[in-house]
């Protein structure tokens, strides 16, 4: 199976610095304004830019730039490749020119006295494979050092990045302790010899640490948004907790600025926002380092080495360095290390962790496996037929990051909202500043600064952006543990509306392959002379039939007899002399032709096909010898995963180019709603487009290349992942071990993820509506209640790690 991505003009960024969906929205105009972009989504929850881009576009370091430009940065790694053969100033100019053409590498530097190449890339879209492979083709060598994987890489940045965050929350909690005792508890009986002003100036040199250390991250970004004339979740955090800092640093080294009842000082406000804040961080940091195990889980199943023959000899090597054509040793207990056709030996193979189906799969020579699956018995050898980027489990890693990193159309509508969310917050907050200094009772200046900090911080666009990316990432997860691989988080929404499916027959309802299903001899003939008769005289025979009847008595082990005269009639059947004896094979026309009597045989082959059976006549001179049954099965799970369609309220339909008696019986035994017979490749697209001109959201699950028009039509497509490439590509999901029941797992973890989402976007939006009114003060006036600066930070962290929290419930999704 292969699963073909997504072209070279389309690629994931990974960006650095955004902290909430109003970011995501200003990353996408900044790269939208870039010549020859054509499509951007920007994932928050996911850290992911994905960019499509013309043939025409401006070059990826200025894609890059937009993104900096925008604020922020995109995450790169350097790496050093030790070149050998370099000679003069023109070696060095031919080696930084290539590597520079490859897509990911930002620049390249070459220092011809070290024999070095000194490369900064982004390691998700170009490896260093890929550079020594291109050094290597402008005729250098590279000195091969261990290379770390992208998903080792990435877990090495995302653990760094964690720990520094937690390094400065307990720095920060430490200093906010004594902050929150003394602010709280001034007159016990250790502090109460220390004068007001000395209280104050400690305060600030506990805070201040906290504040510029620890905090410093917020006032870094709400500096560069407003450099470029926006804001978002960072702004509001800086102003706050700015505000309550730059107050209090006033009060404490000009107090006399102020009127006796406004000298209050806000240290406490400041240290213990910040901290909380960071807490909140990094349980959401944690919770979203869960969402995407189903990733890493993928990433880990691959080996780092792989055992290959070299010079008659078995050597280990690092897996970067396998080659389409070499030959590997797997013993038993190993882990496959890529794509290939085994060569010698045979296996059973463990495929669940790829298909998602736990029984092991029996491989024999010239049979294919697939990389990151476990060897369970005998040693074999295989040629590697894909390697790297090009390997099943590669192309279905990078299908699942691209679903990951898209937008559905749910997202968009909250990503706008957040877009204009914090401007509001902040019009918000400076409205309540000024009602309470105009209306508000005294100390005005106080209430004032104490609800305009308090409405900035408890507003949470974090939680709003966070509400639907971080639910489609654990979905699309999921649904790739289970076997279904979703393209698109587009997809994953529209699959919840579906009202209508239509299934394929060849190959999808049924096996594909005709197979015989009957033996009725008669006129003494034994079921085995019969089918040693009929597969004689068709081992010459070219009809699809054949291959059936040949199959059967190949697994009967029958011996075939010689046969003399044969003879092709065209739409009737075949003929021939076997042990002296005229045998006719064909259908009742013919037999009808020859005048043979076949009374004896006239009951079954009604019964036969009124089953939707092919019947072929046997006779030996003038005698009927007996009928072949032969159909294309129904697979043993198709009955069930029309049932289960059917029971969650969907209309099914079959769409066959079989006669309609054929599809009339097939339809019945089935449960399916309608049928389409006689229908050409080329039409079963307008069939789709029929029912969708009817009003009904419609998927179609197809497995050929006549059913890939009819894929792209569809609302969304589902490609069986055993069918051809075309298919899958046209398809929106594709089913990898290709059970039909995928289709109604497909549906129901749609309708489990989009009802997540409605509940994140619920508790963000409440949250807000909520909370904003009750920070600007609105249950004072009735109930005297104003809520703490403090309280607003823990609230609004919280917000945050319910949202994530919430979206990791659906890791335990189970079928039903």
């Amino acid at each position: 199976m292969t699963i073909k991505i997504d072209s070279k003009n389309k690629f994931s960024l990974p960006v650095v610095g955004m902290s909430c969906a109003a970011c995501a929205v200003k990353i996408e105009k900044s790269l939208s304004k870039v010549r020859g972009v054509q499509h951007v989504s920007v994932n928050y929850a996911a850290q992911q830019a994905l960019v499509e881009v013309d043939e025409d576009s401006a070059p990826f370091s200025e894609i890059v730039q937009s993104v900096k430009s925008a604020g922020y940065d995109v995450r790169t790694v350097k790496s050093t490749l030790k070149i050998e053969g370099m000679h003069c100033a023109s070696c060095v100019g031919r080696v930084e020119k290539a590597l520079q053409k490859l897509p990911g590498v930002l620049d390249a530097t070459v220092n011809l006295n070290l024999e070095e190449a000194s490369v900064r890339y982004v390691p998700e879209l170009v490896s260093l494979s890929d550079m020594k492979a291109t050094v290597r083709e402008i005729g250098y060598q590279v000195v091969e050092e261990p290379e770390v994987s992208i998903s080792d890489w990435d877990k090495i940045q995302k653990q760094k990045s964690y720990n520094i965050l937690r390094k400065k929350l307990i720095f920060a909690s430490i200093l906010t302790l004594p902050v929150l005792i003394l602010s709280m508890f001034p007159q016990l009986p250790l502090f109460r010899e220390i004068s007001q002003q000395m209280l104050w100036i400690i305060l600030l040199i506990l805070t201040t640490p906290v504040v510029l250390f620890s905090g410093r991250q917020f006032y870094t970004s709400a500096w560069k948004t407003f450099r470029h004339l926006t804001a978002d979740m960072n702004t509001l955090i800086a102003i706050g907790t700015g505000s309550a800092y730059i107050y209090s640093i006033l009060n404490t080294i000009l107090p006399t600025m102020f009127p006796q009842e406004l000298r209050h000082v806000y240290y406490d406000t400041a240290a213990v926002i910040i901290t909380l804040i960071l807490f909140g961080r990094l349980l959401e940091a944690r919770a979203k380092g869960k969402t995407s195990e189903a990733i890493k889980r993928l990433l880990g199943l691959q080996p780092k080495t792989a055992r290959v023959i070299r010079d008659h000899q078995e050597v280990d090597i690092p897996i970067q360095e396998v080659h389409v054509g070499d030959v590997l040793r797997v013993r038993p207990g190993e882990k496959i290390p890529v794509d290939g056709l085994i060569q010698e030996g045979r296996s059973v193979i463990d495929e669940s962790m790829i298909s998602g189906e736990p029984i092991p799969v029996a491989k024999d020579p010239g049979d294919s496996v697939i990389g990151g699956t476990v060897n369970k018995t005998g040693s074999f050898l295989f040629i590697a037929s894909r390697v790297g980027k090009n390997t099943v489990l590669a192309q279905i890693v990078k299908l699942v990051q691209n679903a990951q990193s898209s937008k559905a159309p749910i997202q968009r509508l909250a990503d706008i909202i957040a877009g204009y969310f914090v401007p509001v917050v902040i019009l918000i907050a400076i409205v309540t500043l000024l009602i309470w200094l105009i209306f508000g009772p005294a100390p005005q200046l106080t209430y004032a600064l104490i609800t305009f900090i308090t409405v900035l911080i408890i507003a949470c666009p974090c939680a709003l952006g966070l509400a639907t990316p971080t639910s489609i990432m654990v979905g699309t997860g999921r649904g790739a543990e289970l076997g279904i691989l979703i393209k698109s988080a587009e997809s994953l929404e529209t699959a919840h509306k579906i009202t209508s499916v239509i299934f394929d027959k060849t190959g999808t309802l049924s096996i594909g392959k005709p197979a015989v299903t009957d033996l009725v001899p008669v006129n003494g003939y034994t079921e085995n002379e019969l089918l040693s008769l009929a597969a004689s005289l068709e081992k010459t025979s070219e009809h699809p039939l054949a291959e059936a009847i040949l199959k059967k008595a190949e697994e009967r082990q029958l011996a075939l007899s010689a046969v003399q005269d044969f003879q092709a009639i065209p739409g009737l059947g075949i003929k021939g002399t076997i042990n002296g004896n005229k045998v006719i094979i064909g259908n009742e026309k013919l037999i009808q032709e020859q005048h043979v009597d076949f009374s004896e045989v006239d009951q079954v082959q009604t019964k036969l096909l009124d089953h939707a059976k092919s019947v072929i006549f046997v006779a030996v001179g003038k005698n009927i010898a007996g009928i072949i049954a032969v159909a294309d099965l129904l697979k043993p799970e198709s009955e069930s995963a029309v049932r289960r369609l059917r029971k969650a309220g969907l209309k099914t339909y079959m769409i066959t180019g079989d006669n309609p008696k054929v599809a009339r019986i097939i339809a019945e035994q089935l449960g399916i709603d309608e049928y389409y017979a006689e229908v050409l490749p080329d039409q079963k697209a307008q069939y789709v487009k029929q029912l969708q001109e009817k009003g009904e959201v419609v998927a179609m699950v197809g497995d050929g290349i006549n059913d890939a028009p009819a894929l792209a039509q569809a609302n969304v497509g589902i490609a069986i992942g055993t069918g051809t490439d075309i298919a899958i590509e046209a398809s929106d999901i594709t089913l990898i071990r290709g059970d039909l029941n995928g289709v109604a797992v497909a549906l129901e973890l749609s309708i489990a993820t989009i009802r997540n989402i409605k509940q994140n976007l619920f508790g963000s939006f409440f949250y807000n509506s909520l909370g904003i009114p009750v920070a600007a003060g609105i249950l004072y006036p009735f109930f005297g209640i104003l809520l703490s600066p403090m309280i607003a930070a823990a609230a609004m962290a919280a917000s945050s790690v319910t949202v994530v929290s919430n979206a990791l419930r659906l890791k335990r999704f189970k079928p039903s």
